[in-house]
């Protein structure tokens, strides 16, 4: 039996792979790392491998939660920033409550349906 310790999807990063790694600059991940169209992202134990991959149909069907312990804060920092008018492609929703907790939803660069939320 494995043991997994993590999870490191591979994230398509659209047409505009260098405004998508400023994108997720952005909203707090860290780069460790680039090699070959590959990006290695980093926010606390959240961690995702952007590449440098245009598939429209692929990312309009991925979708990934980022969990935190504190959404109300982390959703102020990015509502009262410059983010939403600096990535017009990127659409965001606010915090809404659904039978399975509290999330900020929001379609990436490449499409990509990121969900924001408690564990």
């Amino acid at each position: 039996m494995i043991d997994p310790i993590g999870l490191l999807p591979f994230v398509p990063g659209g047409r505009e792979f260098e405004r998508s790694r400023d994108f997720f600059r952005a909203i707090g991940f860290e780069e460790l790392w680039e090699s070959d169209g590959l990006v290695g992202f980093c926010c606390g134990a959240a961690k995702f491998i952007l590449q440098d991959m245009d598939a429209p149909e692929f990312a309009s069907n991925l979708q990934i939660k980022i969990e935190l312990l504190d959404l109300d804060t982390w959703w102020d920092e990015i509502a009262s920033g410059t983010l939403l008018s600096d990535f017009p492609g990127a659409k965001f929703k606010p915090p809404t409550d659904y039978p399975w907790g509290r999330e900020v939803h929001f379609i990436d660069l490449a499409g990509v349906c990121w969900h924001v939320g408690l564990p």
